[in-house]
C-alpha cells in the first residue's frame, strides 16, 4: 500500500508544480511578420491575452515583457503571474512573446514590442480598455525592451497601408522592473547587449538604445524597482533613469531595496521585496489607474 501512496503523492506533487497553460495566442502580424527567419514558434511574435475575469474593469491595460537576457523568456514568473495580478486588479493584460537573440538582433525586437502597443491599441474596444490608458511592463532586458520603447516612439504612419501601423507606438506608462537600461559603460548587462547587438555592435547603435541617454519630456511617466544587492543588472541602471526623468521633468518613482537578488518577479512569498507590488499599486492608484 506504501508504495502506491508514495505514488499518488509524488503524481499530485508533479501535477501541482506543472506551469498553467497559456492562452491561445494573438498574432501581431496577419502571415509572415517583418524580418522572420524561419516559421518556428520562436520565429512568430504574439501576444498571450489575460482579460479580467471579474465584471470590474479599470478600462486600463499593459503589455508584459518578460525577461531573459533576450536569450529566453521568463514566461511564468515574468509573465502569466504579473498578467493575473493585473487581472485581479480589474487590469487587462497582453503577455509579449518577442523574438530573441542571438537568432534576431535590434531593431526586431523593439519592432515587436511596438507592434503589441500599436495591436492592442487599435482594438482597444475589443479589450474594453481605453487606448490612453495602456502602458508597458518589463523585467530585467524586458525592461530594457519597455524602456526602449518608451523613448524611441512613434505617433505612427498615417499613410501605412496597415492600419494597425497608423496608431501610436508610444506607451501611457511604463513599469521597470530591476531593468536593463544602459547598453554603454561598466554597468552594461553584457549578455543582453551581446543578444541584442551581437559581438561588435556600432558604439553609436548602443548609446542610442540606452534609454538614460534617451529620456526626453515625453517619456512616459514611469515606476522603477530594484535592488541594491542585485549583481546582475546594477541598480545604477534604474538610478540613472530615474535621474534622467527627473532632469526631463518626467514624474515617476524609483524604489530601491537594500536587499535582494535578480530576478525575484513579484516575491510574492518575500517577506521584505513583496511590499514593491503594493508600492506600485498605490503609484497605478494615484495615477488614476486603478479603480478607488
Amino acid at each position: 500500500m506504501r508504495p502506491l501512496i508514495l505514488a499518488l503523492c509524488f503524481g499530485i506533487s508533479a501535477l501541482a508544480q506543472t506551469p498553467a497553460a497559456l492562452p491561445a495566442p494573438t498574432l501581431l502580424w496577419a502571415g509572415q511578420p517583418p524580418g522572420a527567419q524561419g516559421t518556428a514558434d520562436a520565429d512568430i511574435p504574439k501576444l498571450y491575452v489575460y482579460a479580467p475575469k471579474n465584471q470590474i474593469t479599470t478600462n486600463t491595460g499593459v503589455i508584459v515583457c518578460p525577461g531573459g537576457g533576450y536569450a529566453h523568456l521568463a514566461m511564468e514568473k515574468e509573465g502569466t503571474d504579473v498578467a493575473r495580478w493585473l487581472n485581479a486588479r480589474g487590469v487587462a493584460a497582453f503577455v509579449l512573446q518577442y523574438r530573441l537573440g542571438p537568432k534576431y538582433h535590434n531593431p526586431v525586437e523593439l519592432h515587436d514590442a511596438q507592434r503589441a502597443i500599436r495591436y492592442v491599441r487599435s482594438h482597444a474596444a475589443d479589450y474594453h480598455i481605453a487606448p490612453d490608458r495602456l502602458g508597458i511592463w518589463g523585467f530585467s532586458a524586458g525592461g530594457h525592451l519597455a524602456s526602449s520603447t518608451g523613448t524611441h516612439s512613434d505617433a505612427g504612419d498615417a499613410q501605412a497601408p496597415d492600419p494597425i501601423d497608423r496608431v501610436s507606438s508610444r506607451p501611457d506608462f511604463m513599469i521597470l522592473a530591476y531593468p536593463v537600461i544602459t547598453l554603454v559603460g561598466p554597468k552594461t548587462h553584457q549578455g543582453s547587449k551581446k543578444n541584442l547587438l551581437g559581438d561588435n555592435p556600432d558604439p553609436e547603435l548602443a548609446r542610442s538604445l540606452s534609454s538614460e541617454l534617451q529620456v526626453t519630456p515625453q517619456t512616459p511617466p514611469t515606476f522603477l524597482f530594484t535592488t541594491n544587492g542585485d549583481t546582475t543588472v546594477p541598480a545604477e541602471n534604474s538610478i540613472d533613469f530615474f535621474l534622467a526623468m527627473r532632469k526631463a521633468g518626467v514624474p515617476g518613482e524609483l524604489h530601491l531595496y537594500q536587499n535582494g537578488p535578480h530576478g525575484v518577479g513579484l516575491a510574492l512569498n518575500d517577506p521584505i521585496l513583496s511590499s514593491w507590488p503594493r508600492r506600485l499599486e498605490a503609484w497605478l492608484r494615484v495615477r488614476g489607474l486603478l479603480l478607488p
